[in-house]
Formats: structure tokens, C-alpha cells, sequence
């Protein structure tokens, strides 16, 4: 699971990756200085650096994603949860919540989430 350890440069690099997969490497620079305020070499950098983590591929110029957005998700909010209350998802929610009200709608999401959870 380490190896979904995105920093957040990191992360802001590799959704652009995933929203626009698979894209060539040029139009990546592109990207990269207009989205990230990238130079050409930072953003050969930090592709380089996540290819040989194992979590993209640039094959004959073309750049894709192999870890999906949802397991750098997963990874990063059980992290957060571990590491900040103590693996407690209510605690997270209380606090992520606070004084914010939910919709009817996002309160069903969330029934339905836990009922297929504990199944």
C-alpha cells in the first residue's frame, strides 16, 4: 500500500493524468506548466520519479496511470484516519462534519455505504 503514497505535488501531477489519460508527453508539459506552473524539466522529473515508483507509465510518449485514482483515495484517507484520530471513523466524521449540515440525499449515500460495509 506504501507505494500509493502521493505528496501533494505528487497528487495535483497525477490527477491531471487521470482526468486526461492517456496523454502524450508533450501535451503533458502543456499541462503541467498551465495547471501546475511547471518547467518542462520538473514535470520529466517528477514522471520519471513516479514511473519507477510504479505508479505511471510513459510508453512511446504516451502517459497513463497505473494505480487507480480510488486506491490513492483509499490509501490516503485510511492513513489520515490512522494517523489522526486514531483510526476512528466516527471521530472523523464528527470532526469533518462539525456544524455542517448533509443533504437528504448525501445522508442516503452514506446508509447505503455502511449497510453494504457491514454485509
Amino acid at each position: 500500500m506504501e507505494q500509493y503514497k502521493l505528496f501533494d505535488a505528487e497528487y495535483k501531477f497525477v490527477n491531471l493524468i487521470w482526468e486526461n489519460e492517456p496523454i502524450n508527453s508533450t501535451e503533458l508539459v502543456k499541462l503541467s506548466l498551465d495547471k501546475l506552473g511547471w518547467k518542462k524539466s520538473t514535470t520529466y522529473t517528477v514522471l520519471r520519479k513516479l514511473c519507477e515508483r510504479g505508479i505511471l507509465k510513459n510508453e512511446d510518449a504516451t502517459v497513463s496511470a497505473i494505480i487507480k485514482k480510488e486506491d490513492a483515495q483509499k490509501y490516503e484517507s485510511q492513513t489520515l484516519i490512522k494517523k489522526a484520530f486514531d483510526g476512528s471513523l466516527p471521530q472523523f466524521l464528527t470532526a469533518f462534519l462539525g456544524e455542517r449540515k448533509i443533504t437528504e440525499k448525501e445522508a442516503e449515500e452514506l446508509k447505503r455505504i455502511i449497510e453494504e460495509a457491514t454485509k
